[in-house]
């Protein structure tokens, strides 16, 4: 909605035009009308569609022909002003006025004019059989008034629908000539009835309809004038309603019966609460809103994202197989002016057999346009229309900014769900299978995937000692004098080195000295291709030695060259580390078995945590109790609560000590 409305009212001398604006403010005929007024402005609260608007008056006798142009340039809407009494004021519209107003504007930014006839009080006869061809030959005319300034015949009527053709335009909603709306108008409308579908069945219930009235008039519909609007398309249109729902087709059709009948300011609030500006394309304040992202800090989406992602999966997945075929996904993305998400994306993501994308695929997928691109994620739920659907401000509402990883890293703990894994590595090293295998790919279902459509990110899910992660896998370029920032900004380093090649291991070796070695970034090295024959790498130390001297996990075995899904172990690992950079790991276990695991699932548990809060608390509230620290009752509590937290804790002292 705009901020103000600007109006200028021109035509020739002696019309009216001055007598106008001061019987508008004064409410009365003025007795001395001077040649011209200065500007007035109106306060929102006193006009109908609560926006200040400005009254500009021109005069022949005061003003330039260069003082005229530049008000028309300012001017958000232009009444020519005519006497219904003199023909040559009515002739000077088209011949001189309307010319002049086209010369002196942007043609790409139509200005809305109103044809004004003043002192009808003078005359019995209409002049509309003279204006109405007029109107007619220059889509730019809105509509006609005819007024009195001396009578306050239609005065108020007159500002009304000069500022309603400024904020309500039937211009970019509807083309007089074929009595019907125009395109880009139908598109909006479509991408609308489509996102308040919510069952995605093609027609728009009772529930559906209630919850689009509600959010976009505030209120929702009576049974019985629900009832009344379906019978309205019942009535002219055969196909507008179906299964007592409204199709696409009596949605559009509601809308055209608005504008005909001069409503049209409904269709704009319509149009204006789903994103879109006067020109009906969205605007980029709804789809880019404010997000505030400091440095070192990522961003993911929330429980609530996640929830409305969810439902609009499940609201295409029409053959329930939680898998989006080529078919489903196009009709998904059909509310995006463009297709977001292209062929590399199947490789980025798990897919089922098909090679189509699974509801986990899907929702790893935004969560890695959340990580890398969060003004992207934005934008796509714009489309979508999650601010509307989910009822909040913004999609903003939806991503949650992590805490700064320094932060972290001194806490010993963290929040995020999301983490990064820079995989280095020589040409041919075994890189991008390792990636792929990520995603449950064999070497065999690899070989199938085309270069062009091959991608450098894989991400999906692991467990960490319960907890679900998302684990974002990136390969990094090989070109060792240039890494960029993007390429060292990471929670772990995986190392990739080919065991059947002997020169494969200097390359990692050089990478994690040159940029990784002083770095709290955790690293480790992958013997790629183990199903080969290994051989010893040219390099001053073993790769074992080499991870030993460094402090190092020792080199993890991997190989996609299996029969089935390669091991998906190794992940789980990378994920561990990069979520407890600080801890030295005694055991790279993830298995929930063994002893190690199993402590971590102790330490973890709810139950300790909330132990330790209620120490934490008897600790500092210390103070409070120290009157009670003579009585016989509080050293009794004091001496159990020890001995049970040493005996707890010396059982978790040996069985940290045991080997696995």
């Amino acid at each position: 909605m705009r901020k103000d409305v600007r109006i200028l009212l021109v035509g020739e001398p002696k019309v009216g035009k001055t007598s106008l604006i001061m019987s508008l403010v004064s409410e009365e005929f003025p007795e001395v009308v001077p040649y011209r007024v200065e500007e007035i402005t109106i306060p929102a609260d006193v006009t109908p569609e609560k926006v200040p608007t400005h009254i500009v008056d021109y005069s022949e006798a005061e003003q330039t022909d260069e003082q005229l142009f530049q008000e028309i340039s300012k001017a958000n809407v232009i009444c020519i002003v005519y006497a219904v009494n003199n023909k040559t004021s009515i002739e000077k519209v088209t011949n001189h006025w309307i010319p002049l107003i086209t010369e002196n504007t942007d043609k790409d930014s139509r200005v809305p004019l109103i044809l004004v006839g003043n002192k009808s009080d003078l005359v019995e006869h209409s002049s509309m059989e003279t204006i109405l061809p007029i109107m007619n030959q220059y889509s730019e005319i809105e509509t006609c008034v005819e007024c009195s300034a001396k009578n306050l015949k239609n005065i108020s009527e007159l500002f009304y629908y000069a500022q309603k053709a400024v904020l309500h335009p039937t211009g970019p909603l509807y083309c007089p000539e074929k009595k019907d709306m125009k395109p880009l108008c139908v598109k909006a409308l479509t991408r609308i009835f489509k996102v308040s579908d919510l069952d995605n069945d093609g027609i728009l219930n009772d529930i559906e309809l209630n919850f689009f009235q509600r959010v976009c008039f505030n209120s929702p519909l009576e049974p019985q004038a629900l009832e009344d609007v379906k019978n309205v398309v019942r009535k002219n249109l055969m196909d507008g309603v179906q299964h007592n729902g409204l199709t696409l087709k009596g949605f559009l059709f509601l809308h055209t019966l608005f504008i005909q009948r001069g409503r049209h300011e409904t269709t704009w609030t319509v149009l204006r609460r789903f994103g879109y500006d006067d020109d009906l394309e969205l605007n980029q304040d709804y789809l880019f809103p404010p997000l505030k992202i400091p440095p070192d800090c990522t961003t993911e989406l929330n429980h609530n994202a996640y929830l409305f992602l969810q439902s609009v999966f499940d609201k295409h997945d029409k053959d329930r197989d939680c898998a989006l075929s080529p078919d489903e996904l196009r009709d998904l993305f059909d509310v995006f002016p463009y297709m977001p998400w292209g062929p590399d994306v199947n490789n980025t993501v798990c897919t089922n057999d098909q090679g189509w994308i699974t509801y986990q695929g899907y929702l790893s997928q935004w969560t890695l346009t959340t990580y890398l691109d969060v003004q992207r994620c934005l934008e796509y739920l714009g489309y979508l229309g999650y601010s509307i659907i989910a009822e909040q401000e913004s999609q903003a509402a939806g991503i949650t900014v992590t805490r700064a990883k320094k932060i972290d890293l001194q806490k010993k703990q963290t929040q995020r769900n999301v983490f990064r894994c820079n995989v280095f590595g020589d040409m041919s090293s075994g890189k991008s299978g390792f990636l792929q295998a990520f995603l449950g790919r064999n070497l065999v279902r690899q070989k199938m995937i085309k270069e062009e459509h091959r991608s450098y990110y894989a991400i999906s899910t692991t467990y960490v000692y319960g907890q679900e992660k998302y684990l974002l896998l990136h390969e990094v370029f090989p070109d060792f004098d240039y890494l960029t920032d993007a390429d060292m900004a990471c929670d772990i380093v995986c190392l990739v080195y080919d065991v059947s090649n002997p020169y494969s291991f200097e390359y990692c070796a050089k990478v994690f000295k040159q940029y990784f070695m002083d770095s709290k970034t955790p690293c480790m090295m992958i013997a790629a291709k183990s199903d080969l024959p290994e051989v010893k790498q040219m390099y001053g130390c073993s790769p074992l030695e080499f991870c030993r001297r460094h402090k190092m996990p020792p080199p993890q075995s991997f190989t996609c060259n299996t029969a089935a899904e390669p091991n998906r172990e190794i992940y789980t690992k990378l994920t561990t580390m990069a979520m407890y950079p600080h801890a030295r790991l005694r055991c790279m276990c993830t298995c929930n078995r063994c002893t190690f695991c199993l402590c971590q699932n102790l330490l973890n548990s709810e139950l300790l945590q909330t132990v330790r809060a209620k120490l934490y608390a008897v600790v500092l509230r210390r103070h409070i109790i120290q009157e009670d620290l003579t009585s016989s009752t509080f050293w009794l509590r004091a001496s159990v609560g020890a001995t049970v937290f040493a005996v707890l804790g010396f059982a978790v002292y040996r069985l940290l000590l045991k080997t696995r």
